[in-house]
């Protein structure tokens, strides 16, 4: 089944719903990305303390997404939304190299999750705009997401703060055929 056909089976079913976990460190940008997919003001973000919640409808269907926090004394409440989690979206932030080996270590564990098993996963490669900013490409080698043999995987860079990147649209098929 091609892209064009699943997209057109998905149009044809407006109810369909897509349950999209985003997890990643905290600073990494998940709010404001959720912020971006939905066309919010960004001017003044917080730190999540806890979850957001946000639908967004786009291309005929609609994408429930959990924001949980990052903070460290956070993430060990993340496995109580793991349920019924379509895909994850794991947002890492690109310009803070000092933190890659943490953010791998904790996308290590999400993988090793029985209640995630064989979830796609997306991985944002945020803060793309700053110059300090690692590559995609040299983000997938450090977390050796090559050797990811057991679910669908794609890395994307973007930019929370500019949308780049973030549109539904650059995305959003990858997903559905994931998730088909």
């Amino acid at each position: 089944m091609g892209l064009l056909s699943i997209l057109r089976k998905l149009k044809s079913a407006p109810d369909q719903e897509v349950r999209i976990l985003l997890l990643g460190l905290d600073n990494a940008g998940k709010t404001t990305l959720l912020k971006q997919l939905a066309s919010e003001d960004i001017s003044h973000i917080t730190p999540t303390q806890g979850f957001n919640i946000k639908s967004v409808q786009s291309q005929g269907f609609k994408l429930n997404v959990w924001d949980i926090g990052g903070q460290r004394k956070i993430r060990p409440y993340w496995r109580n939304y793991f349920e019924n989690t379509d895909v994850l979206i794991y947002v890492i932030d690109s310009a803070d190299r000092k933190r890659f080996e943490e953010t791998g270590q904790e996308l290590a564990e999400l993988l090793e999750e029985e209640k995630l098993s064989c979830v796609p996963v997306l991985i944002f490669a945020n803060k793309q705009d700053l110059l300090t900013a690692a590559p995609a490409s040299e983000i997938a080698e450090g977390l050796n997401l090559h050797t990811v043999r057991d679910r669908f995987w794609q890395i994307q860079s973007c930019s929370a703060l500019t949308g780049e990147g973030v549109q539904v649209s650059s995305w959003g098929g990858w997903v559905c055929v994931c998730v088909m």
